[in-house]
């Protein structure tokens, strides 16, 4: 069994960041849960009292997350796993959206996200140990018609995991962006942000889609308890990955997504590679 660890969990109300906390309390582990409500902080903390530690936190009041992790270190300790899960998806046709909405979109799953990374680094980073988790998205390598928003966050975080992973692997820190497929979580039903619609234009491509993702909600393949189970396993991996697929729909998009930009990139190859100077 993994030697017990103090969690930090972004988001435990429901879905994924929910199944994580209580598969890790139930193997041992001390979660300390981020939620935005009173109620749900202590219906959080029934889960293992003593064990489950609930914080009031809402990740875009970001001069309020270096102190909420330095009450962490000081009173529950060292944070081993940040697992930056808090985010909603926004669906609107790029055209039909406001840059107001964009913002909001991008402060909730990048910027939040970016400062809670930035307040345990230096933990971290002193104690030359620690692992940082990212929930992306398969939505993180492929993009559909709708959420260009949504996709704009996650392929921001897949990158920042990137780069992170390069910058702090020196130092004993691991960084891994965990990108699911569709899971059996409220992210198509309460998390889903859905914008008004006004351009007649687009109605033959987005409504299909918003349709399907509606009656899918509910449905999806992916098992929230199965996907904890597969990040505790990383977590607990002396050589974790950076970049982790969770479901069979996501490997099948993704690794179909790769094989059709590395056709695209072969087709213009030869005008890509007419842009250098000649000797």
């Amino acid at each position: 069994m993994t030697p017990s660890k103090v969690f930090l969990i972004t988001g435990v109300s429901t879905g994924l960041g929910r199944a994580l906390a209580q598969a890790a309390i139930a193997d041992g582990h001390r979660v300390v849960g981020t939620l935005r409500d009173q109620a749900a902080l202590g219906e959080f903390e029934l889960l293992g009292p003593g064990r489950a530690i609930g914080k009031l936190l809402d990740v875009t009041h970001t001069d309020a997350i270096g102190d909420t992790v330095a009450d962490i270190e000081g009173k529950v300790g060292p944070i081993d796993v940040l697992v930056n899960n808090a985010g909603y998806g926004y669906e609107s046709i790029l055209e039909e959206s406001t840059l107001a909405d964009w913002r909001k979109q991008f402060d909730v799953n990048v910027f939040g996200a970016v400062a809670m990374m930035q307040a345990v680094l230096p933990y971290m980073r002193r104690r030359k140990r620690g692992h940082i988790l990212n929930i992306t998205s398969m939505g993180g390598y492929i993009g559909f018609p709708g959420l260009s928003a949504y996709h704009g966050t996650k392929f921001a975080l897949e990158g920042i995991s990137e780069s992170l992973a390069g910058e702090v692997g020196g130092l004993g820190i691991k960084v891994t962006a965990v990108a699911p497929g569709g899971f059996r979580t409220d992210w198509a039903g309460r998390s889903l942000v859905r914008g008004e619609r006004s351009i007649a234009d687009y109605d033959t491509v987005f409504e299909p889609l918003r349709a399907r993702r509606q009656s899918m909600s509910g449905k999806q393949p992916g098992d929230p308890a199965k996907a904890a189970r597969a990040i505790l396993d990383v977590i607990g991996s002396d050589d974790p990955p950076v970049h982790l697929l969770l479901g069979t729909d996501a490997f099948a998009r993704v690794t179909e997504k790769l094989d059709a930009l590395r056709a695209e990139f072969t087709a213009w190859e030869s005008l890509s590679k007419s842009t250098d100077f000649t000797a």
